[in-house]
């Protein structure tokens, strides 16, 4: 966790770029402006200046900017001590299995020991094999309920051996019953109401555990289509009293983000993700952390891409400050909602923790 310093991150990341350090590849990437191309840090092309280059914790941020990966390079690939292609193909087996391999045969399949191979493949994903394989078979659960199968024809071709063991992890992986989940929320309640901010619409929905979704637009319309298309066929209920207030409690915290929105959730992501969002939740209002902050938070070091990607998946604008996760170099990107709602956020906890 950090707050504004004086000192420049980026100037450690130069000399790993003057140096050509390869243990800096898949920690950052480096572009240069005068030739529109990112690459890894040991990269050996020439240097551009020191003014024109910009520096990304993400490859997907610096394509975003409209930079192209360097076809020398290719800062793209996993930078695993050249062991990308054994942890891919790791990847690949656990993905197309019915059930999860063993660890002893994916290690001795990739040509590593069983401790290194699992070093390998926390440091290339962000999580464990036994995490991997767990939301592989569980996202193929959704795909099987979604397509229309039953729940018991699903639970048996994502490979869960036992009902009992589908069971045991449902209500963490689908966050409402199979069926229900199935059917689009059949029978499922989620009471909502939309409401208006100085940051546009604003969307607040809850199922009878906790918030589900809290989100903005400039379109209302959007937010209640995207939540008929998450839940399509959910009783969604308009807004009584009660909820109301809770609608004004979110409004009142984007107006003044003082503290944090401590509120209820009814949310589920796979492990790694929420492992994120605990992180998350536990930085302070006017202070911000990097990608890198957080997989260091977390215990993993190095996995600042999978931290992104845990952020955009993030459902509760506010109550999971996403917004609070910042570039190394203190820069701010990455928005599910838009960088300007971003930017206005952390200006108004900036101000409010200033008071």
């Amino acid at each position: 966790m950090k707050n504004n310093s004086s000192i420049d991150p980026n100037d450690a990341r130069w000399e790993a770029v003057l140096n050509r350090d390869q243990s800096a590849d898949g920690r950052f990437v480096y572009a240069v402006v005068t030739t529109g191309v990112f690459c890894r840090p040991s990269c050996p092309s020439r240097k551009g200046l020191r003014k024109n280059v910009r520096f990304y914790d993400d490859p997907a941020e610096a394509r975003k900017d409209g930079f192209r990966p360097c076809k020398r390079c290719d800062p793209l690939s996993l930078a695993v001590d050249g062991k990308q292609d054994a942890i891919e193909a790791a990847c690949r087996l656990i993905e197309e299995s019915v059930e999860i391999p063993d660890l002893d045969d994916l290690a001795r399949q990739a040509g590593m020991s069983k401790f290194h191979f699992h070093r390998k493949f926390k440091a290339a994903t962000g999580i464990t094999p036994k995490a991997y394989a767990a939301a592989t078979r569980a996202g193929r659960m959704r795909g099987n309920l979604a397509s229309g199968a039953s729940v018991t024809e699903a639970i048996y071709d994502a490979g869960y051996n036992a009902s009992s063991r589908f069971y045991d992890e449902a209500a963490n992986r689908l966050g409402m019953q199979p069926r229900q989940f199935r059917d689009g929320g059949r029978n499922a309640e989620i009471r909502f109401a939309v409401g208006e901010c100085s940051l546009g619409a604003i969307l607040v929905a809850a199922t009878e555990k906790g918030v589900c979704s809290i989100e903005f637009a400039d379109d209302p319309e959007i937010l209640v289509a995207r939540l008929q298309d998450r839940f399509s066929k959910a009783r969604l209920v308009g807004a009584d009293k009660d909820f109301e207030e809770l609608v004004a409690r979110v409004v009142g915290h984007v107006e003044r983000p003082e503290g944090s929105l401590d509120l209820p959730l009814d949310i589920r992501g796979t492990a790694f993700q929420e492992k994120v969002w605990a992180a998350l939740r536990a930085i302070p209002a006017g202070a911000t952390a990097s990608y890198a902050d957080i997989a260091a938070t977390i215990g993993q070091p190095g996995a600042q891409r999978a931290v992104g990607a845990a952020c955009r998946s993030n459902p509760v604008a506010m109550a999971i400050p996403c917004h609070r996760v910042v570039r190394t170099d203190g820069r701010v990107s990455g928005y599910r909602w838009g960088i300007e709602r971003k930017e206005a956020l952390l200006t108004r906890e900036h101000a409010v923790a200033a008071e």
